[in-house]
């Protein structure tokens, strides 16, 4: 078995939705909390139940916006893998932690934003930057320009600025 066929524990998708499955559980003891201050009826419990009672809610709205998000990155993935155009990095040598070394990642990088200076409206050209900003060790950069590929390949109006 090669480096590449072994596994490392368990997926990104397993991951996030056990980090997602214990929030749940805190989110749904910090409501059970903020519901009990609430139904006191004393004005301060009834002020730190409200406050109490936000985080879980925003709480939740971010667990599920980062579902949904993984999702629709994946179902981009999906699209690339069946027209054969999913961008390969197998090639690129590696750390022994098995993050791809810096110098390959920055010329892939300048490589595929070369490739998106010349599509600047092609949601594949973004779909690769935003990994490379990854391999490159930008996630932030890495997310938006994933954003940026999914609206361009929904056809969403505002992507096409």
């Amino acid at each position: 078995m090669s480096d590449g066929e072994r596994r490392r524990g368990p997926g990104p998708r397993t991951a996030a939705f056990v980090v997602a499955a214990v929030l749940l559980v805190y989110l749904v003891l910090m409501g059970g909390r903020a519901i009990t201050m609430i139904v006191t009826g004393r004005p301060i419990f009834v002020a730190l139940g409200v406050a109490i009672f936000v985080l879980p809610v925003l709480g939740a709205l971010l667990v599920v916006d980062q579902l949904r998000f993984g999702a629709q990155m994946e179902r981009l993935a999906r699209l690339l893998h069946d027209e054969g155009s999913l961008p390969d990095v197998s090639h690129l040598p590696r750390r022994p932690s098995g993050r791809v070394e810096r110098d390959a990642a920055d010329e892939w990088f300048e490589a595929k934003q070369a490739e998106l200076e010349e599509s600047p409206r092609d949601w594949r050209a973004w779909f690769a930057l935003a990994q490379a900003y990854d391999l490159a060790g930008d996630r932030n950069r890495g997310r938006k320009a994933m954003r940026r590929a999914i609206e361009l390949q929904r056809g969403e109006p505002d992507a096409e600025r």
